[in-house]
């Protein structure tokens, strides 16, 4: 008898449910003859602003354009340091180096966040900024980051890519520093059928820059009041994503009850470490991320029975060859080596089934080394 397959994110089965309403959001785009900004990405970034509790809200092409807008927009460039998590996707780094400061690191928890102390010993007086990311969609301590960013006077920008539905208390993760960046790629909670990111602030100055930001600078069609990128949210996928919204609450809540089945039935098994218990935050499990000292050999075990796990993510930042001229050697974040020699990213995603879920049960209570 075959195995249930277990795949890690199911896309197809997404858009096969949500066809019509994506085919009518294509066809009313291809009608309106208007593809660059327009009336869909003004109606998105309403919806959005509301679904996060934002101000304003303004639809980019990528997360990673959104972080780069935002460090822009602080005026922070050359010279300049931006801490960071070096255990998240490769864009919160390369975005501080592409706006033309320094990344700079530290350690993390066991909620693979930036772990509040260690973010301290590393401020130095070039330090401008933290790059704060809510990895897996947990939001990561934000009360004690901002008491760090009050006192040494440094602006906060969320990567929250991985978290959008998150609280951290009664708040979505987003509203709690200067401006908040959101990625839409095919693979998070809330996925556009291409690139697609936002930005989220409270500030009106922000929001007004941030328009003519992602549209080189331009005033008006004819007046260019800064140099600029193209970092414009097509109106398709503004399109697909307003479709998608309205469901996110649903799916997010899906994952968790996903996440809290593998907690419930994966207690106290020997060398596994489970997602830290959550408090105060409500996190949105775009990963479940297990530990265990035979990661590897787990991975194998499980891929034979057709079960898909992925690690977010093998290799830290500052030990990519990109970071090779910031100074960084192995040892010098050991919480965050140690996590990447053990994590492994189980499926967590709204369409699986229960049998799936008992599959993944299954085969991780019956592994042996």
């Amino acid at each position: 008898m075959l195995e249930t397959r277990v795949p890690f994110i199911d896309l197809p089965r997404q858009h096969c449910e949500l066809m019509p309403l994506l085919l009518a959001a294509a066809e009313r785009v291809l009608n309106s003859g208007a593809f660059i900004l327009g009336e869909e990405v003004e109606q998105f970034e309403g919806e959005f602003a509301r679904f996060t509790g934002a101000r304003y809200a303004v639809g980019v092409h990528s997360g990673t354009d959104a972080l780069i807008l935002s460090l822009k927009w602080l005026k922070i460039g050359p010279g300049d340091e931006v801490i960071t998590a070096p255990n998240s996707f490769i864009a919160s780094a390369s975005s501080i180096a592409l706006a033309g400061a320094i990344p700079r690191f530290a350690d993390v928890g066991d909620d693979y966040n930036l772990d509040p102390d260690s973010l301290e010993r590393q401020i130095t007086p070039r330090t401008k900024a933290i790059l704060v990311v809510h990895l897996t969609g947990r939001p990561a301590r934000m009360r004690e980051i901002l008491e760090i960013a009050d006192q040494y006077k440094l602006r906060v920008i969320e990567d929250c890519a991985q978290a959008v539905g998150a609280y951290y208390e009664d708040k979505q993760v987003g509203n709690w520093g200067d401006i908040g960046c959101f990625s839409f790629h095919p693979l998070k909670n809330l996925n556009a059928c291409g690139d697609g990111g936002a930005i989220i602030t409270q500030d009106k100055d922000t929001y007004e820059w941030m328009k003519n930001a992602r549209n080189h600078g331009l005033k008006d069609r004819d007046t260019c009041a800064f140099w600029s990128a193209n970092a414009r949210l097509d109106a398709l996928q503004a399109a697909f994503l307003r479709v998608k919204l309205p469901f996110v609450k649903e799916w997010n809540q899906s994952r968790r009850e996903n996440a809290q089945r593998y907690r419930h039935r994966l207690t106290n098994i020997p060398d596994l470490v489970l997602p830290a218990p959550e408090d105060n935050i409500f996190s949105v499990y775009h990963l479940f991320v297990i530990r265990h000292k035979k990661r590897d050999k787990l991975r194998s075990y499980l891929a034979q029975k057709g079960i898909d796990c992925k690690i977010h993510y093998p290799t830290p930042i500052h030990l990519q060859p990109a970071a090779g001229n910031l100074g960084y050697t192995k040892g010098d974040f050991p919480r965050c080596e140690h996590q990447a020699q053990q994590i492994l990213s189980l499926p967590v995603h709204q369409y699986l089934k229960n049998e799936q879920i008992e599959t993944v049960i299954d085969g991780i209570i019956k592994f042996k080394d």
